[in-house]
């Protein structure tokens, strides 16, 4: 037998036994959703994913589980296909930057935290691809819901109003307690003692000793041994004694002795939160901005702005140079004045160098990712915004309300217009 026919007779052995062997699908399709298909084994690895992060928790019967998880998977491909007809990209720094912040809040880089899916058998692509598709299915949401929405300032107005408003929006105190104790049947040498190192105490602290060492060590109170920390607590949740008191502190601050029949008290108030009173430092600022362009590149830049800083320092006007030389179309104009400026409202090159800057002084060129800057701190003042965030909170937080109860209506619109066609064998 020549080595053709060995070879010819092992092709046709080989072609028999598949011709008798069944057929093993490589994947198929589980659901037709107008122009997009399902596969099995995307649904398979959805449900893969779902039992990874309930790991240990209760879960529904298999057959419950994939119609739920299919249930899932059409309506997220009605949206996305919602998506793309709407033109909704998201780039591949936003991207990158969303998981940068997941990575952060499992305190790990993001190369960490890659390697961190990868070593529990989670394909890095397919987590990147499905916060990808979140990414996109939020912006949806947000233009065929959000949009709809609207929070006049009557409902917030109302909300303010109601018991639950007044509540809610009620301030918070974080406050430490130290309590000088005195026997139940004190006699006045021990009431006078008592107070004595009270005031000892208070003088101590407003000199700057350490409130928890000093309750850990002097307090007689239930929560001494944690500093005398007794944690947030809504106004109406204050002890009687403290409740004239504690408002009226600034944080940081500490009381005078407070009396009661237990003794004699030292409350601080280390920080408060909420309430219609929040105090900030705003800042009257103007800058000049020197940008790259198609005729000065990065090194005339810099040249220029430090030519502009020897003219200011010279005695030139500060509103004057902008208005001819500043690259910022919306403060150039008007001399870069920029009005009154919240801490955190500018890129943190600009803040850091406007909060280190005194009144009525220039600082000297910086650059951030907009170019040079040289800018004049004109004033500061304290101004009340407690009023105006706390309106702020509450219309974002009616907001969030109002779309919970809308998203599923409009779900089950788009999924009710949608062609579905499930293949999915019983």
């Amino acid at each position: 037998m020549t080595i053709k026919t060995l070879l010819l007779s092992s092709i046709f052995a080989l072609a028999s036994q598949h011709a008798l062997a069944a057929p093993v699908p490589i994947d198929e399709v589980v659901a037709v959703v107008d122009d997009d298909i399902l596969m099995a084994s995307e649904l398979t690895e959805r449900i893969d994913s779902v039992k990874r992060q309930n790991a240990g928790g209760a879960l529904p019967p298999a057959d419950v589980l994939r119609a739920q998880v299919l249930e899932r998977m059409i309506l997220e491909s009605i949206q996305l296909q919602m998506a793309d007809r709407g033109g909704i990209r998201i780039s591949d720094a936003q991207l990158n930057e969303a998981l940068g912040r997941i990575a952060a809040q499992n305190n790990m880089t993001l190369p960490q935290f890659q390697k961190a899916m990868e070593k529990e058998g989670v394909s890095f692509a397919s987590a990147r691809q499905q916060i990808l598709n979140e990414m996109r299915i939020s912006r949806v949401q947000r233009f065929q819901v959000g949009e709809r929405i609207q929070i006049t300032d009557q409902d917030v107005d109302y909300f303010l109003a109601s018991d639950l408003g007044k509540m809610a929006s009620a301030a918070e105190y974080n406050l430490g307690h130290i309590l000088i104790a005195v026997p139940s049947e004190a006699s006045p040498a021990d009431l006078q003692a008592a107070a004595k190192k009270a005031e000892m105490l208070v003088k101590k602290l407003r000199n700057g000793a350490d409130f928890r060492q000093m309750a850990i060590a002097e307090s007689s109170g239930r929560t001494a041994l944690d500093g005398g920390d007794l944690g947030w607590r809504k106004e109406a949740q204050l002890p009687g004694i403290f409740a004239p008191v504690a408002p009226k502190l600034q944080v940081g601050g500490i009381s005078e002795p407070i009396k009661s029949a237990s003794g004699y008290h030292i409350i601080k108030l280390k920080d408060k939160r909420g309430g219609n009173t929040q105090l900030i430092t705003q800042t009257k600022t103007r800058h000049i901005l020197i940008r790259t362009n198609e005729v000065r590149d990065q090194q005339q830049a810099e040249e220029l702005i430090n030519q502009l800083y020897q003219r200011l320092q010279a005695g030139e006007d500060f509103a004057a140079l902008a208005q001819e030389f500043s690259d910022d179309p919306g403060s150039g104009a008007s001399g870069g004045d920029l009005g009154w400026v919240n801490p955190g409202d500018m890129v943190p090159e600009f803040d850091a160098t406007m909060q280190q800057t005194g009144a009525g002084k220039i600082s000297a060129p910086f650059e951030s990712q907009f170019g040079w800057h040289i800018l004049q701190v004109e004033n500061r003042r304290q101004t009340d915004v407690g009023a105006e965030n706390q309106r702020n909170q509450v219309r974002q937080m009616l907001y969030g309300r109002r779309f919970e109860e809308e998203l599923p209506i409009w779900l089950r619109k788009i999924r009710s217009e949608a062609y579905v066609d499930i293949k999915e064998r019983p």
